[in-house]
């Protein structure tokens, strides 16, 4: 199936496009707020976090990333970022993340997969930053809520210098 822009039938027309869409808004929603382990509880079990370095890499374990993680390393993160011991914890972002611009990549009986466009506003160490990212979140709707399988942040300015987030994507 060929992407489709969504519009306000389509996505409010099948139940579960509108569920993926939610999923994600909520996703944002706790990220901005820190709560990273009830953020842990909407991935599948296999899911995979990725924030490629190549604007065009389609093959992630192959590729240079500035995050590939499984349900393991995203823990391991969460860890890190809640326990206080690393910097990106002690100087943790406020942020305001908006996502919009979805569009429809595929869909099939188990599976979602949505593209879109996040803003994120950050205040840190009295400085406000914004980033751009293009990104994309297959949605597995086959359990009794949906989860997501895998996203895809891809930065603006992935190929330039990234100082370190202190918050998640």
């Amino acid at each position: 199936m060929s992407a489709e822009l969504l519009d306000t039938q389509l996505y409010l027309g099948d139940a579960r496009i509108a569920a993926a869409i939610q999923l994600v808004w909520r996703e944002a929603h706790l990220l901005d707020r820190k709560q990273y382990e009830e953020w842990d509880r909407l991935w599948a079990p296999d899911g995979r976090y990725v924030i490629p370095i190549d604007p065009d890499a389609e093959d992630h374990a192959s590729s240079l990333n500035m995050v590939y993680d499984d349900d393991r390393m995203r823990r391991m993160r969460i860890e890190r970022l809640t326990a206080g011991y690393s910097i990106s914890a002690a100087a943790a972002a406020r942020t305001v993340r908006t996502l919009s611009r979805f569009v429809l990549q595929h869909r099939d009986g188990e599976t979602v997969e949505l593209s879109s466009a996040q803003v994120l506003v950050g205040y840190r160490r009295e400085e406000t930053f914004v980033l751009g990212a293009d990104v994309t979140h297959r949605i597995r709707l086959d359990g009794p809520e949906p989860l997501i399988q895998e996203k895809v942040v891809r930065l603006i300015n992935s190929e330039d210098a990234v100082n370190a987030f202190g918050f998640l994507l």
